[in-house]
């Protein structure tokens, strides 16, 4: 096994282990999925997945991931802009 192979390989199997490890992490109830770390989780797994499934010619995973991940960036960007209103202080009433 090449250098390159190796390192797609443990992309795959990095990113499965973090997709499964969110989604237990969810159902146990110690996370929501509106948490920054859960989307991130997510997000990071499914590019893995992109990547080894690319590589093995398993198009319906790839293309199956890139949505996923797609999802996960909008729920990231979502949940960055929430924060960023929250912290806007309070300007107290109009004069």
């Amino acid at each position: 096994m090449t250098p390159t192979e190796i390192a797609i390989e443990i992309l795959g199997w990095a990113g499965a282990s973090l997709i499964l490890l969110a989604y237990l992490l969810l159902s146990a109830g110690k996370m929501t999925g509106h948490s920054l770390v859960y989307q991130a989780m997510n997000v990071v797994g499914a590019a893995g997945f992109i990547v080894n499934g690319w590589w093995h010619g398993a198009i319906p995973s790839a293309v199956l991931n890139v949505i996923w991940m797609l999802i996960g960036t909008v729920a990231l960007w979502r949940i960055l802009a929430r924060r960023k209103v929250s912290e806007v202080p309070d300007q107290g009433p109009a004069q």
